[in-house]
């Protein structure tokens, strides 16, 4: 597979790459890229094929999607390119209580700014960032709905949501005719494979394609961090002082970099370490880093359209185009599902008993 194997974006005629380059890290600061460095990470990428670009309205205070739209300006590549961007997260902290949630103003706001930003007429795709908890469905639909018909964005999607609340916006949508989601945007690696539960179905049900976010679950995947840090955290989910970044322009680096994951669930965990030895093991007998492997695994699970790869230098980019070239094996994949396997959960686990205690058949499979 290359870059330029584009694969639908749900069930859309938006094309776009198996890797998507997210513009996180885009003047990030500290654990971010500067000027030069991110439109060598835009460069690099775009030269293998790469045609769709991810970004927010919150990624560095704005200034990630100012980059993003210099970098298509000066290429001239807007027709080429998908880009996408998000609103949902809260934009600032004075006080104002539509700077950030899910209701018509807040993403109207959001969408102005964002087109302003990149300065572009259109955004290929919105991502709505993140539940608010409080809007009604029906107001985000018709705040969507009424952006598509203006021509502000083409498509839009989910992050971060639960999956009822999109199959009820996704039904309303088709029952009414209007514009439908055609994406998901949610943490997925083999250290966090929660969206297989209800997610993932409700994706393959509305035709949703799974865009992965921190497919390489914070960097553990990598290989970077050992079992040492187990022992060394001073508090569950913390970095001990000398792994921890000081001073402002590193506040945001402290949050990607700590055990605790903001959005669920502890990073340095004797489970997650099991998955770290099993893929570093596979990654030893095809000669591949542990990095290219476990994106390799993201990227083959049915259901994901593309996978977002954050970069801070250009030669990053290149090694992890280099995944999308990796077959695992039967044996390599039972190796990975086992370790990583989700625990049983209430109601999932009733699911998966066995065919005759469901049918009073041993075999009885839906048409999927």
């Amino acid at each position: 597979m290359t870059m330029t194997d584009y694969r639908s974006l749900g069930r859309s005629g938006l094309l776009v790459s198996p890797l998507a380059l997210g513009g996180m890290t885009f003047g990030a600061g500290r654990w971010g890229s500067g000027l030069e460095q991110s439109r060598a990470v835009f460069d690099a990428y775009v030269e293998t094929g790469g045609n769709f670009v991810d970004t927010a309205d919150i990624y560095a205070g704005g200034r990630s999607e100012e980059m993003v739209g210099t970098f298509v300006r000066e290429t001239g590549l807007r027709d080429s390119l998908v880009i996408a961007t998000k609103a949902g997260f809260a934009r600032s902290q004075d006080g104002n209580p539509h700077s950030g949630g899910n209701g018509a103003k807040a993403i109207r706001a959001g969408m102005e700014g964002s087109l302003r930003r990149l300065g572009t007429d259109y955004i290929d795709m919105y991502w709505v960032h993140v539940w608010d908890r409080v809007t009604p469905a029906e107001e985000v639909l018709r705040t969507l709905t009424d952006a598509v018909s203006a021509g502000k964005i083409l498509h839009y999607g989910f992050s971060n949501t639960p999956s009822w609340y999109v199959a009820k916006i996704a039904t309303m949508a088709e029952g009414h005719g209007l514009p439908v989601p055609i994406g998901l945007q949610y943490q997925y690696s083999l250290l966090d494979r929660g969206v297989e539960l209800d997610v993932l179905p409700a994706g393959r049900e509305f035709g949703l394609g799974m865009v992965p976010w921190s497919p390489l679950g914070g960097g553990l995947l990598t290989g970077k961090y050992g079992r040492e840090m187990l022992g060394e955290a001073s508090r569950p989910g913390e970095l001990p002082d000398k792994e921890r970044p000081t001073g402002g322009e590193a506040s945001g680096s402290t949050e990607r970099l700590k055990g605790e994951n903001p959005f669920g669930g502890m990073l340095f965990t004797e489970r997650n370490f099991d998955v770290v030895d099993t893929l570093r093991a596979i990654a030893g007998e095809i000669g591949r880093s542990m990095a290219e492997v476990a994106l390799a695994w993201v990227a083959s699970r049915e259901g994901v359209s593309s996978v977002l790869i954050g970069a801070s230098r250009a030669e990053q980019v290149a090694q992890n185009i280099r995944s999308l070239d990796i077959a695992l094996t039967e044996e390599q994949e039972r190796r990975l599902g086992e370790v990583s396997a989700l625990p049983l959960l209430n109601p999932y686990f009733i699911f998966q008993l066995p065919s005759e205690m469901r049918f009073g058949v041993s075999s009885a499979r839906g048409w999927r």
